[in-house]
């Protein structure tokens, strides 16, 4: 023990040992200060007065008027305590007890997880809970409260006989979790309550019961563990409903039942599902993984909202990945669950009609050594579909029933010179390669002869036939050069970078196209923009290969200010200078039809955009045509983010593609913000208004509020189906978290806060 004080004053006769004036004493780790301690040689106590403070071996600092306490600091008596734990914790008594070191119990307790305002001190904080006693106990590690008050905001709101928590040194604990509440139109009100089952250090469970008003209850759990080299989770969930009915029109069930049913005449009104994700590190560049969702049908998880699993498209996957310096290679098998309302195959869905793919395969290799001092790059690319159900739309056939397969090697190496003047030429040399066979059902070669004999597809593509193979090889080499010219120039306050661009790409014709004979699995997604057209290949995809000679010419743009303001802008055109045109030449899915690209001379492309240093921000991009300058694509944004308003606005148009799917033109205008009234408060809201069915197709609004000890969110959110506006769902959630004590209301917000 090390004593410091001012004063040491012996006293033989009464066996005492008194110190006076500033009074510091280390013992164990841990530390006492007071302004007067006089200690007991008979007892073996110390009496510490005036702004006594104890520091523990942890950081929890104990404060008091006047403390009793042995000289090994294990057991005491305190009046007027206060503790503040490490993690920022506190607790008041009137007086406090504590015995062998690990048991304090506090005599008309206070415990909160807010510090002390520091304008005012002595206020109430945001929430607290008064009790008759509060037993700590320091080798369970918990808190129980006995006759307690919740008090919020100084006022009492809830009454509390007894309740235990873990403290705050705990992480992990046994035990329930704060109730969850949630409202859905189609499942009426549910209210859940978890309970967590600490098992070990490396492994957890928690079990959860929701109850819906319209549904009844469903059963969930969730098994985590964790190893040296990864973790893995097991969730699984389930509910009889009790009334399907209640769902609305066109919300799946199993077993065939239709709205106009009765609710008890669903042969199978059980639902579930089962997911899991892992992720293992083989070694230091080699990781293993999974995530895969098992359900009875195709939109329970999405239906009950059930946590990682909700999402409109889920991918279901087992993959193999490697990274190592400039290798690349990633193996997967996958499976997409569209988590829809549709019925059946009849009112469109898509769900049964997903692929099964088994396997994917991306290789990626740049050597470090250049070749002819350029960059040589290799690509592999593989894969297997397997399909059950023809996925099929009028003029389009966007997936085949049976098998198919591709494997794809590509090498390309480009060196860039720099000239005297300025002028940056860069030379390309491209080579792909790819296998490719089909096993289509009689079901699926119909289809495409029908779809070759469509009239509307015979007068875009006139004489196209159906050349659908079981297998074929083909090739594309390319011969490529681009050039680029940056100038600049230099203002008083600001300078200004112009960049006329130019590309040449010389390649044969792309092969098997016009005769529907390629089948397009991962090249349906096609957009020509200012983003796109300095691309080589403008598919996205490997199923289809631009193909032809083709010219992209353009000039970039970007200036930057002294006042912190940044512009930049982009635009050109494209032109088909000899061979077959790919955009013009038809697919099983007509990616390439009205996209700005089909005729020799494409459209215009352009993009215009600025940044302020204040937080403003601002585009406009859009497709321009070619004889008229009509616009047939534009999007445009803006956006602030600052303080206290984030703020983003949005209009999109795209011209109609009838052969592409979309037989309407589409314009939808978006609008996202956040306020920050103060430290503490914001309000935040979005929506989504379709332009041509004027409907308001999403809504949504909020309320927040966050400090150190204690968060609230309430929000309320709107969908309408574009076709039907009194087709709406409402979603209503909220969120209050108290810190150390846990979460009460929605597991998820409905809106998420900007």
């Amino acid at each position: 023990m090390l004593l410091e004080s001012d004063t040491l004053v012996y006293d033989n006769d009464n066996q005492t040992v008194t110190a006076v004036g500033g009074v510091q004493i280390d013992y164990g780790g841990n530390r006492l200060v007071a302004q007067r301690v006089e200690y007991d040689r008979k007892t073996k106590r110390l009496v510490a007065s005036g702004e006594v403070q104890i520091v523990q071996s942890d950081g929890t600092k104990i404060n008091s008027d006047h403390i009793d306490i042995t000289d090994d600091f294990a057991d005491g008596f305190v009046n007027a305590l206060r503790v503040e734990t490490v993690d920022k914790t506190y607790f008041a008594a009137e007086s406090a007890e504590r015995m062998g070191g690990v048991l304090t119990t506090f005599h008309n307790g206070v415990y909160t997880a807010c510090a002390p305002c520091e304008d005012k001190p002595d206020s109430a904080p945001i929430w607290r809970i008064k009790a008759r006693k509060i037993i700590w106990n320091g080798q369970k590690h918990t808190v129980r409260f006995q006759d307690s008050n919740f008090e919020f905001f100084g006022f009492p709101i809830a009454y509390l006989p007894a309740f235990e928590i873990a403290d705050p040194t705990v992480k992990r604990k046994s035990g329930f979790l704060i109730p969850s509440v949630t409202f859905n139109d189609d499942l009426g009100v549910g209210v859940g309550i978890p309970y967590y089952f600490a098992l070990s250090p490396t492994y957890d469970l928690t079990a959860k019961g929701t109850y819906y008003s319209k549904q009844g209850f469903l059963g969930e759990a969730e098994w985590r563990q964790r190893f040296n080299n990864g973790q893995y989770t097991l969730k699984m969930a389930g509910i009889s409903q009790k009334d399907p009915g209640a769902l609305k029109d066109g919300n799946y069930r199993p077993g065939g039942y239709t709205v106009n049913s009765g609710p008890n005449d669903d042969p199978n009104k059980f639902r579930g599902m089962m997911g899991t994700k892992g992720r293992f590190a083989i070694n230091e560049r080699w990781d293993f993984g999974w995530d895969v969702l098992l359900q009875t049908d195709k939109n329970f998880a999405r239906t009950y909202k059930i946590d990682g699993y909700n999402d409109y498209v889920y991918r279901s996957e087992v993959y193999l990945t490697g990274l190592n310096d400039r290798n690349y290679f990633d193996l997967r098998a996958m499976h997409f669950d569209v988590q829809e309302n549709y019925l059946d195959s009849s009112t469109g869905a898509r769900s049964d009609k997903q692929p099964w793919v088994l396997p994917s395969l991306d290789y990626a290799y740049i050597p470090d050594t250049p070749l002819a001092g350029g960059q040589l790059s290799l690509n592999l690319n593989a894969r297997l579909l397997r399909r059950d159900d023809l996925d099929s739309v009028p003029h389009r056939i966007r997936g085949l029933e049976g098998e198919s397969g591709r494997i794809t090697g590509e090498a390309e190496w480009k060196r860039t010179f720099i000239t005297e003047n300025g002028l940056v030429i860069t030379p390309l040399l491209a080579f792909q390669a790819d296998a490719d066979y089909v096993n289509a059902s009689s079901g699926s070669l119909t289809a495409v002869n029908n779809m070759a004999l469509n009239s509307d597809i015979q007068h875009a593509y006139p004489g196209v036939g159906n050349d659908m193979r079981s297998s074929f090889a083909r090739y594309m080499a390319t011969l490529g050069l681009e050039m680029r010219w940056p100038i600049l120039f230099s203002g008083v306050h600001s300078s200004h970078v112009v960049e006329p661009m130019a590309q040449l790409f010389v390649r044969p014709d792309e092969q098997y196209v016009g005769g529907l004979a390629v089948p397009n699995e991962d090249a349906q997604s096609f957009v020509f923009d200012a983003s796109t057209l300095f691309e080589r290949d403008k598919f996205s995809g490997y199923d289809r290969i631009e193909g032809g000679t083709r010219a992209n010419v353009g000039v970039r743009y970007t200036g930057s200010y002294e006042n912190g303001w940044s512009t930049h802008a982009i635009f050109g055109q494209s032109y088909q200078i000899a061979g077959r045109n790919s955009f013009a030449s038809p697919d099983l899915v007509n990616v390439g039809i009205e996209s700005g690209l089909e005729d020799d001379a494409s459209d215009y492309v352009g993009l215009i955009g600025a940044a302020s240093p204040s937080g403003w921000s601002g585009s406009l991009s859009g497709r321009f045509g070619e004889q008229d300058f009509g616009v047939q694509r534009m999007e445009a944004k803006v956006g602030y983010t600052g303080r206290p308003v984030t703020l983003t606005a949005g209009y999109a148009f795209i011209r109609a593609q009838p052969l592409y799917g979309f037989a309407e033109d589409r314009r939808e205008a978006s609008l996202n913000g956040s306020l920050r009234i103060n430290d503490n408060w914001r309000v935040f809201g979005s929506g989504t208004y379709d332009l041509e069915t004027n409907v308001l197709v999403r809504d949504g609004f909020g309320f927040g509020y966050a400090d150190e000890c204690f968060t609230y969110l309430m929000t309320f959110s709107e969908t309408r189906n574009r076709e039907d506006s009194n087709d709406k769902s409402l979603n209503v959630g909220f969120n209050i978290s108290f810190r150390t004590l846990g979460d009460f209301g929605s597991s998820s917000s409905a809106i998420a806060p900007q």
